[in-house]
């Protein structure tokens, strides 16, 4: 449905009108569930990265746990929480963030650039990707919140310049969170050591400090085809998911803008926590 009276329009004109900011964007290493109720140096971190920036229009998140056929982006005026998870404690599934959407911002996304089209869904919400790290940056659920997909049927390519193509709204006092983790290999988790601060693996060491290197040279190229890195990638990022959102980050980077990280640890061996502000 479409703008259809000069109340909206008006409404999509205040709520998208330039501000005298350009809003950061963040790559979130988002770890385990229960980060989102937790108070540890992770969530800590979280809510300190927020402290010193101007109040955002709006958030949109783009988390590793919402793939899909084509871009989509959610475009209700209350989306739910979605605990897409099990095994976690009782208290872990009745948290809500009641965090409102933005309609009239999802429909300046879905006509913002023809080359990359992108869909509005309402039957989404926000998952544990999403509310589990901002209802630590956003408490009082005051900001609205929308979930960019991830079409898992494009190459790292596309990802990295759909980032480029939408990062114009940071300009608009949009915060982009992209939620997912470097270094991601559930399947080689040293479960019994998942307490032990910052234990990683050599080869997830070796390749979150090789991320970093190429981060802070903006040599995007090589991280877009992070697969010809080293041979310690594919244990690194046996599947793309968490990996992606990061891409859409680094797509948002400006010539002149630094990266700073944070919550740079290891957890389990084989996950990393490393997080990225753009600035």
């Amino acid at each position: 449905m479409g703008i259809t009276n000069l109340t909206e329009l008006e409404k999509l004109a205040s709520e998208l009108s330039p501000v005298d900011h350009k809003m950061p964007a963040f790559f979130m290493g988002h770890g385990s569930p229960m980060n989102g109720i937790e108070q540890n140096n992770f969530s800590n971190e979280w809510k300190n990265s927020v402290k010193n920036i101007p109040k955002p229009r709006a958030i949109i998140c783009i988390s590793a746990h919402w793939e899909t056929k084509g871009s989509k982006i959610t475009a209700m005026e209350n989306p739910k929480t979605i605990h897409d998870f099990g095994g976690f404690p009782d208290e872990l599934f009745k948290v809500q963030y009641p965090a409102k959407g933005n309609p009239m911002i999802a429909k300046e996304l879905n006509t913002l650039n023809s080359q990359y089209p992108i869909a509005l869904d309402h039957e989404w919400g926000l998952d544990h990707g999403c509310w589990t790290v901002i209802r630590h940056m956003y408490p009082n659920a005051n900001i609205p919140v929308l979930q960019l997909s991830i079409d898992y049927t494009k190459d790292m390519n596309y990802h990295y310049q759909l980032g480029k193509a939408i990062s114009i709204l940071r300009s608009k006092g949009i915060l982009f969170i992209g939620s997912g983790n470097m270094v991601h290999n559930l399947g080689r988790v040293a479960w019994n050591r998942l307490n032990e601060r910052n234990y990683g693996f050599d080869w997830a060491i070796e390749m979150n400090q090789l991320f970093k290197t190429k981060i802070k040279n903006a040599d995007h190229q090589s991280l877009v085809n992070y697969k010809s890195l080293s041979k310690s990638a594919l244990l690194a990022i046996p599947t793309a998911e968490h990996y992606i959102p990061l891409l859409y980050i680094l797509g948002m980077q400006g010539a002149k803008e630094d990266v700073s990280f944070f919550n740079d640890e290891c957890v389990g061996g084989s996950l990393t926590m490393t997080s990225v502000k753009i600035a």
